[in-house]
């Protein structure tokens, strides 16, 4: 006898749209806010709790989790994975979310394709190149680029 899988549709479900935000299916979108004019492309995971701001372009690939807020006028390239659990007990927290950590993006920010975000905050006015993985706060604007990323000019 062969087992079946439980399947699980993609979904919008739950989620506070502003006006004019054009979407791109397949998406799983659930539990969150997201602002005027803003575009999420094909194949994006937005959690609960997300907020997003205006005007802001999301693109194809990109996985939110829980906990992240990002300003306005943001773009956030393909294949960008913000991260919440940071295996503070040498592990996973399987689901425990008092060791999940938050992030906070400012406006103006454009995050490169292939970036990972671990839970920092990021100015105003900030460039972060393709495929950096931010570990730190970033405080002040700039390009940053890198693994670690590190700030490599001003704009």
């Amino acid at each position: 006898m062969q087992n079946k899988p439980t399947l699980f549709l993609s979904a919008i479900k739950d989620v506070r749209f502003g006006t004019n935000v054009k979407i791109v299916e397949p998406v799983n979108i659930y539990g969150c806010s997201i602002g005027d004019d803003v575009f999420i492309g094909p194949f994006v995971e937005i959690q609960k709790d997300v907020k997003i701001g205006e005007r802001c372009k999301i693109q194809s690939h990109t996985f939110i989790c829980e906990l992240v807020t990002i300003g306005k006028d943001c773009f956030v390239g393909h294949g960008v994975m913000f991260v919440n659990d940071t295996f503070s007990i040498g592990r996973p927290a399987n689901g425990n979310k008092a060791l999940w950590k938050s992030t906070r993006i400012g406006n103006n920010v454009s995050i490169g394709s292939n970036s990972t975000l671990l839970p920092i905050e990021i100015c105003n006015d900030v460039i972060i190149g393709s495929g950096a993985v931010v570990t730190k706060n970033i405080t002040e604007p700039g390009i940053y680029a890198g693994n670690p990323a590190k700030k490599i000019r001003n704009i």
